[in-house]
């Protein structure tokens, strides 16, 4: 979940010759007029136009591979948040646990932005994991968790390895506090290697697999006009990678994304991250998987407003085989992990799409 994005490499240039500078720019639209699109998505909350706004802030949370599937549900005094299964990733996420995560990261953005804007509720998941959000009046509550809604991204690029300062770990720790959800925060290398290798080890095994990359590529947004048009998916700007032409972005991953390759790139940004969170549900069910992404949520909400990038990387919760291993690294045993982020300062790069309120409403 929410942590896949596509290296090309050098060689992807033999692909782009040809090609001259209308006919690329017809194929991949500006990435100027991207930065706009962008900017009307993350702009101040309009309190005039509330529960569509509201809606549009939950939007900008966190899902795996960007699929955001989620529906909205506006009734008076509520907004629902139920899942979209038609939005669902049946090879990296069979038993739809990242969905369900998903939730959970866009109702934590929608109770943070109704309180910070004189809404203030409760959010409530069921056991089928459908989440009821219940506001009324209020005075409004400043909260810095507001502010970074708009600023969060998963930034997958290499970090510069400063360690992070212990009192900004403990407002991480503090921000992530969802009952029935643990947080083990790794810093020393003694401990995150470990977790780096099972981590690169669940990587190649996806990599090796044609049924996941199938899966995976047809989520890539190789260029700014198909990122904006979709408004969703992994736009390839968005992990630093180059833009191009939807025909040669293809032909460019089935060539130059490799096993080998992904397994040395992740390995280095892990190698340049400050630490790793990892989060775990206290059971094994929807509604828990909700918590946990409201839990994920707030940390990487906490980790924006302290100037830290964070990225996921959830190959030993996917691949269900290395799962045990996991959570004995992290003194867990007998939990299954359900989160594992990367966090650390590094550069700002390009905010991936989102679609319109009109297209999440039931």
């Amino acid at each position: 979940m929410l942590r896949r994005d596509v290296l090309f490499g050098a060689g992807g240039a033999v692909l782009l010759g040809g090609i001259g500078t209308y006919g690329w720019r017809s194929s991949t639209g500006s990435m100027a007029d991207y930065a706009e699109y962008v900017r009307h998505l993350r702009a101040p909350l309009d309190v005039h136009r509330h529960d569509r706004e509201l809606i549009r802030f939950a939007t900008l949370a966190a899902s795996g591979h960007n699929t955001q599937p989620w529906k909205f549900v506006i009734r008076p005094g509520a907004i629902d948040i139920l899942p979209d299964l038609a939005r669902t990733t049946r090879v990296v996420d069979p038993d739809d646990h990242h969905l369900f995560v998903s939730l959970g990261c866009a109702a934590e953005n929608l109770a943070i932005a109704a309180a910070a804007t004189g809404r203030p509720g409760e959010a409530q998941a069921d056991a089928e994991g459908r989440v009821q959000f219940r506001h009324s009046p209020g005075a409004p509550h400043a909260d810095p968790l507001f502010a970074a809604i708009p600023r969060r991204q998963s930034t997958r690029a290499d970090y510069d390895g400063r360690p992070v300062p212990a009192r900004d770990l403990e407002a991480l720790r503090k921000a992530a506090a969802v009952p029935g959800v643990r947080l083990v925060l790794l810093t020393e290398r003694r401990r995150i290697d470990p977790v780096r290798d099972l981590i690169v080890a669940g990587n190649d095994g996806q990599m090796r697999d044609a049924a996941f990359r199938a899966e995976l590529k047809d989520w890539v947004r190789f260029n700014p006009r198909s990122a904006a048009k979709k408004g969703d998916g992994l736009f390839t700007a968005a992990s630093g990678n180059p833009v191009m032409p939807d025909i040669l972005g293809h032909m460019a991953f089935d060539m130059f994304v490799t096993a080998e390759g992904e397994n040395d790139r992740y390995a280095r940004q892990i190698d340049s991250s400050a630490g790793i969170a990892v989060f775990l549900a206290e059971h094994e069910d929807k509604a828990h998987w909700v918590a946990v992404g409201r839990a994920c949520q707030r940390c990487a909400l906490a980790a924006t407003a302290l100037g830290l990038k964070q990225a996921f990387v959830n190959q030993p919760v996917e691949v269900a085989r290395l799962r045990p291993a996991l959570a004995s690294l992290v003194g867990e045993a007998g939990l299954r992990p359900d989160i594992v982020m990367r966090f650390g300062y590094g550069p700002a790069l390009p905010y991936s799409p989102r679609r319109p309120v009109e297209d999440v409403l039931a």
